[in-house]
This record gives structure tokens, C-alpha cells and sequence, in this order.
């Protein structure tokens, strides 16, 4: 199902990184997400909704632009 808010989003397993697209244009990584996580993300009915709940909040993030 396409997300309202996440345009993208991308996990690069050698750093742990969850890189979030948002439909703004905004782009933050999440830092030292396990493998596990980003793909319980990816099974989600709601990816916006998972981000919400199981990422924001509980990840340290770095705004890329």
C-alpha cells in the first residue's frame, strides 16, 4: 500500500542505517536499526504507521537535507 507520508525508504545493513524519504522531500536516517526491524517495516500493512510507532522516538536520527 503506498504510504501519504514515506515517499522511499532504504536500510543499509553494513551500518544499521534506515534512510526515510518523506513525501515532503525531507530525508532523516535512523541510526542502528537492526535488520529485524527494517523488515518487520517492510511487511507492515502501514509503513507510516510502523514508522510512528516502532522508529520515531526510538532511534537516534540525523536530518540529511
Amino acid at each position: 500500500m503506498p504510504s501519504s507520508v514515506i515517499s522511499r525508504y532504504d536500510y543499509n545493513p553494513e551500518t544499521k542505517t534506515l534512510r526515510i524519504v518523506y513525501v515532503s522531500g525531507l530525508i532523516y536516517d535512523y541510526l542502528d536499526v537492526q535488520a529485524d526491524v527494517f523488515l518487520a517495516m517492510k511487511a507492515a500493512f502501514s509503513k507510516g504507521t510502523f514508522l510512528n510507532e516502532k522508529i520515531k522516538g526510538n532511534y537516534e536520527f540525523k536530518k540529511i537535507n
